[in-house]
C-alpha cells in the first residue's frame, strides 16, 4: 500500500501524468463544487432560521467564513509546494506553487470584501484596524507578493524557487490570523466552529456552513488542477508529449 502511494505520488511529479489526470479530475471537482454550492447557498439563506441577534445580516457567514477558511489553506498549499520545490526540485511543486497564488488572492479579497459588508451594520464602519482583518490583508499582499516575483522573473526555475522562500516566509502569518482574536482584544468574534467543547453555533445553521466549506473546497481544487494543468502546457508546450496532444493539432 505505501508504495503504491509513494508510486503514484512521482508518477504525480511527471507533467504529462499530471496533464492527464487533472483533466479527467477536475471537470468532476468543479462540476461537485457547484452543486453543494447551489444546495448550501439555498440552506443557508432560506431555510436557515434568523439569527437572535444578527437577524438576517449573520447569513453572510456562508460565503464570508468558507472564503476566509480557504484563504488561510490555499496559502498553506502553496507554501508546502514551495517548501517540496525547494528541497527536492519538483517542476510540478513549483508549478503547483505559483498556480495557487491567484486562487488564493481571490478568496482573501473576497474574505475581506464580505468582512466589509457584513462589518457595516454590526460595528457601524466598513473597516478597523482589527488585528484579525489587518492580517488577514498582510495575507492578501503576501499572495500579490507571490505574483508579482512569479510574473519579474523570466527563468521558471529560478521563479519557482524564488516564490517557495517567499511563500514559506509568509506561513508565519497564518497561525497570527487563526488565533489573533484571541492573543488580542479585538472587535472581531471568537471561533464559534472549531472550539474544542462544541460549537456555538446550531447545527441548523451549521451544515450548510460547512457544506458551503466543502464546495469552497472542491472548487479550488478544480480551479487549482485546471490552472496548474494550463501553466505544465505553456512550459512543456515544445516537448514531444504535448505536441502529440488532440489540442495542440
Amino acid at each position: 500500500m505505501f508504495r503504491a502511494l509513494v508510486n503514484f505520488y512521482h508518477r504525480l511529479g511527471s507533467p504529462p501524468h499530471f496533464y492527464r489526470i487533472s483533466g479527467r479530475l477536475a471537470p468532476w471537482f468543479i462540476g461537485l463544487a457547484l452543486v453543494l454550492m447551489a444546495g448550501g447557498l439555498y440552506w443557508g439563506l432560506v431555510l436557515a432560521p434568523t439569527d437572535y441577534e444578527q437577524g438576517d445580516a449573520y447569513r453572510i457567514i456562508y460565503i464570508h467564513v468558507p472564503a476566509a477558511w480557504l484563504s488561510m489553506f490555499v496559502y498553506m498549499c502553496m507554501a508546502v509546494a514551495g517548501g517540496l520545490a525547494l528541497v527536492w526540485r519538483m517542476k510540478m511543486a513549483e508549478v503547483m506553487a505559483v498556480t495557487a497564488a491567484p486562487i488564493g488572492a481571490g478568496f482573501t479579497l473576497l474574505a475581506l470584501a464580505t468582512g466589509s459588508i457584513w462589518g457595516k451594520p454590526m460595528w457601524g464602519t466598513w473597516w478597523v484596524w482589527d488585528a484579525r482583518l489587518t492580517s488577514e490583508l498582510v495575507l492578501l499582499f503576501l499572495y500579490l507578493g507571490v505574483i508579482a516575483l512569479d510574473n519579474a522573473i523570466e527563468d521558471r526555475r529560478l521563479a519557482g524557487r524564488a516564490v517557495g522562500i517567499l511563500a514559506l516566509v509568509g506561513v508565519v502569518n497564518i497561525p497570527i490570523i487563526h488565533y489573533s482574536v484571541e492573543w488580542w482584544n479585538t472587535l472581531h468574534q471568537g471561533p464559534t466552529v472549531t472550539k474544542f467543547d462544541a460549537p456555538s453555533i446550531h447545527w441548523s445553521m451549521l451544515v450548510p456552513l460547512l457544506v458551503m466549506a466543502v464546495a469552497f473546497m472542491l472548487y479550488f481544487g478544480g480551479t487549482w488542477l485546471l490552472r496548474a494543468r494550463n501553466e505544465v502546457l505553456r512550459r512543456e508546450g515544445n516537448r514531444r508529449w504535448a505536441m502529440e496532444l488532440p489540442e495542440a493539432s
